[in-house]
């Protein structure tokens, strides 16, 4: 996802699930094609702080994608606990709110 109104309508029309670290927005996609994005807002630090925490989160969701259904547009957020984390720990919480969000793939 690239447009700031996809984004908005992801915001306002989707259902969100929160952890400690991220907090995700799914909306159900008719199309059949995922559509993901990242964003770390400016209150988690500089730019360098938030584009490390966007690269957690994209390393999160590259390591995970083929589990997960096609037909859904996500937006993942990263937290102030995100700040100081390593890769395996947002991967985890990443995991969890897929479950609860129930977007997993069955296989």
């Amino acid at each position: 996802m690239h447009k700031n109104k996809q984004f908005q309508t992801v915001y306002k029309t989707g259902k969100s699930y929160s952890n400690r670290m991220l907090v995700m927005y799914v909306l159900p996609n008719p199309a059949q094609k995922r559509r993901v994005g990242f964003a770390a807002g400016k209150r988690l630090g500089g730019a360098v702080v938030r584009n490390r925490v966007k690269r957690l989160l994209r390393e999160a969701y590259r390591m995970r994608q083929h589990e997960l259904r096609q037909d859904v547009d996500l937006i993942i957020v990263g937290r102030k606990p995100a700040v100081d984390s390593n890769a395996q720990a947002v991967t985890k919480a990443f995991l969890d709110l897929c479950k609860r969000a129930q977007i997993l793939a069955n296989k």
